[in-house]
């Protein structure tokens, strides 16, 4: 009778375990060995290209399969000054060696020249490489890459819609694209290139600050400051953002946004000088809005010191610093049309001295003039006189006054008295020789102001 071992269960399966961790090992090993055998064969390869390239380049300075094994070796090791030159080697060969692919080792030679910064050297030979084979990405990318430094928008917009169409999604394409049509006022297709690009770099501030600049183009105020709003802290971008976005606060007359816009921008430091001097201009807009005309004077002042001949910030000077000192001033060329009309009223009534005045009318048809209708009663004479406020410290012409006249012939007044804080034309003046309307100018008008009294007694009609 045959005799059995009886071995437990839990003694087989420590077995098998310890079985299968050795077959494990030995797998692992021979893959570090595989790795270790494959980085030793690159190593090796790449001695043996170069070894064997100078060996054939020492018998033949020419041999094309020499210079393509180094400009191909450069090329991928990123050495692109060696990889140019071998690659303007092999161009040369091309013409006479047929079995050479050319269109490869001109675009290598272009794609290593826009590394080195050569351009026209890279413009060239991509249009070569373009006559050889017109359906490439990387011919039409670079060659719309190009023409946008050139500022050539309309032929880098065909290049790259060419690329797009080869690579749809490529963020660089759409963003380029986005850029050229932009700047060819296509702001529609600008702002669709721009998502685009953006889907896959949200951080690519510039075409942030291009996509806010082309939705004010599309009226999409609210999408634009939003944009802008978020680029305003940026420490390169963000005092063009500010600016931009100011200027977008004051086309809307939210003057008080804008002032904290202006603000924020010139808080960043090392601002470029153009974007310095505008940034403080608009901000003296905004605050002269507001009647802040201080504010303005201090702003202007300082744009003198940096620039004395920026824009008519010496001619906003000569106008303001005036009118700053002057309240009544102030108020006849700035201040609401309620108190401007007061004041008119003051000036009607107190104009004529030991004069009982009683206004009849009021007309304000707009902000450039107020018409008071009055008669006028004294001792010596009575009148129907127009008196004609010119909210203005420029010159006023014939029309104004052309217009006044037919206004008294239709109210049938015996004279008119003209008044501005400016002066009027030469032709002007000729219009009222053989005609009752008297001119005040703004000298005589602030001698007026200057016996003005507090409290003028006003008749209400």
């Amino acid at each position: 009778m045959e005799s059995f071992i009886y071995i437990p269960l839990a003694v087989l399966a420590v077995i098998a375990l310890f079985i299968a961790l050795r077959i494990a090992f030995k797998r692992d090993d021979s893959r570090a060995g595989g790795k270790k055998k494959e980085k030793s064969v690159k190593v090796k390869d790449r001695q043996t290209i170069l070894k064997e390239a100078r060996r054939r380049l020492a018998q033949n300075p020419k041999d094309p399969q020499a210079i393509q094994m180094l400009a191909d070796l450069h090329y991928r090791e990123q050495a692109f000054e060696n990889a140019f030159k071998q690659y303007q080697l092999l161009i040369e060969l091309c013409a006479t060696n047929p079995d050479l692919d050319e269109f490869t080792a001109t675009l290598h030679h272009a794609l290593s020249a826009m590394q080195l910064k050569k351009f026209d050297v890279a413009y060239r030979s991509l249009m070569i490489a373009r006559t050889l084979k017109d359906d490439n990405f990387e011919v039409s990318y670079n060659l719309g890459y190009l023409e946008l430094m050139r500022k050539n928008f309309q032929k880098a917009v065909l290049y790259l819609q060419k690329a797009k169409i080869l690579k749809p999604e490529h963020p660089q394409t759409n963003r380029f694209l986005g850029h050229c049509l932009f700047r060819m006022k296509k702001y529609n297709d600008a702002a669709s290139a721009l998502r685009r690009a953006l889907d896959h770099a949200p951080d690519d501030k510039e075409s942030l600050y291009i996509l806010a600049q082309t939705y004010f183009h599309l009226s999409q105020n609210d999408l634009s400051l939003k944009i802008l709003n978020h680029l305003r802290t940026d420490p390169n971008i963000g005092a063009r953002a500010s600016l931009f976005s100011g200027t977008i606060q004051i086309k809307n007359k939210n003057y008080e946004k804008a002032i904290e816009d202006f603000e924020v921008g010139l808080r960043h430091e090392n601002t470029q000088s153009e974007i310095l001097l505008e940034l403080k201009y608009r901000l003296a807009v905004a605050n002269l809005a507001q009647n802040d005309i201080g504010q303005a004077i201090v702003l202007w002042k300082e744009i003198k010191e940096l620039n004395p001949k920026y824009k008519d910030v010496q001619d906003q000077l000569n106008k303001y610093q005036e009118i700053n000192t002057n309240r009544n001033l102030q108020v006849y060329l700035m201040s609401s049309n309620s108190e401007f009309v007061t004041l008119c009223r003051k000036l009607a009534t107190s104009y004529f001295s030991r004069a009982n005045i009683k206004i009849l009318n009021i007309a304000l048809p707009g902000s450039e003039y107020v018409d008071l209708f009055t008669e006028v009663h004294s001792r010596q004479w009575e009148d129907l006189i127009l008196f004609r406020f010119i909210r203005s410290n420029g010159q006023s012409g014939e029309l104004m006054l052309r217009e006044m006249y037919f206004r008294i012939k239709e109210l049938k007044a015996g004279r008119g008295i003209c008044i501005t804080a400016g002066d009027f034309s030469e032709d002007a003046r000729v219009f009222v020789e053989a005609r009752l309307i008297d001119l005040v100018e703004k000298e005589e008008l602030l001698k007026i102001f200057s016996r003005l009294p507090s409290r003028s007694p006003i008749v209400a009609s």
